[in-house]
């Protein structure tokens, strides 16, 4: 059973890295199976369709995602320790590969062409993250530590701005540009202590 599930993981790390490379529809089974060295048809044991795969990916990767959140705000002294690290944790991934790119970021480049099962999970990462980061400015302005009116709409802008600056610099090839956008974004939200 374990190597059922160690070829599971294989397959979606590799779906991970094919969708980061190039989209949902930039891959095939075929890539998946010469990148492992499987028959496709080990592929379809495991994820009888592509919707299948890019929705189990997706579910592991907001998983992921939620418990890496889940411990900045455990981790994190204050509402804005735990923005600096979000941000920099996207910087690092956009300097030095460190991180692998947000894979609902470039699926949702794709929307329209999503199957419904894999955009509707798509669009809760993205309704997660909107709520943490909401939750964080919340707690900040409550501290003192940011001054805003709207927690809702500031998070959306930051989400777009994080993700908009990561698509922004990858596809420049000027890794400065991430901070160079989102450095302002960040630093408008943040009280001035005299």
């Amino acid at each position: 059973m374990k190597s059922m599930a160690s070829t599971s993981d294989k397959i979606l790390d590799i779906a991970q890295s094919l969708i980061v490379a190039g989209g949902y529809n930039g891959f095939s089974y075929a890539d998946i199976a010469d990148a492992i060295g499987i028959r496709k048809a080990s592929i379809h044991h495991h994820f009888p369709t592509k919707a299948e795969l890019v929705s189990v990916l997706v579910d592991r990767y907001t998983r992921q995602a939620a418990a890496g959140l889940q411990s900045l705000r455990e981790q994190a002294a204050s509402p804005a320790d735990q923005l600096q690290f979000y941000i920099d944790y996207w910087r690092s991934c956009i300097e030095n590969a460190a991180q692998p790119f947000c894979v609902c970021a470039m699926l949702a480049g794709e929307m329209q062409m999503l199957p419904d099962e894999v955009a509707s999970r798509v669009r809760a990462h993205f309704r997660n993250l909107a709520a943490w980061l909401t939750s964080v400015l919340e707690a900040g302005v409550e501290q003192g530590l940011f001054r805003l009116d709207r927690p809702e709409q500031q998070a959306q802008m930051l989400m777009a701005s994080v993700h908009g600056a990561m698509l922004s610099a990858r596809a420049l090839g000027d890794p400065g540009l991430f901070i160079a956008v989102v450095g302002p974004e960040v630093a408008k939200l943040r009280v001035v202590t005299p």
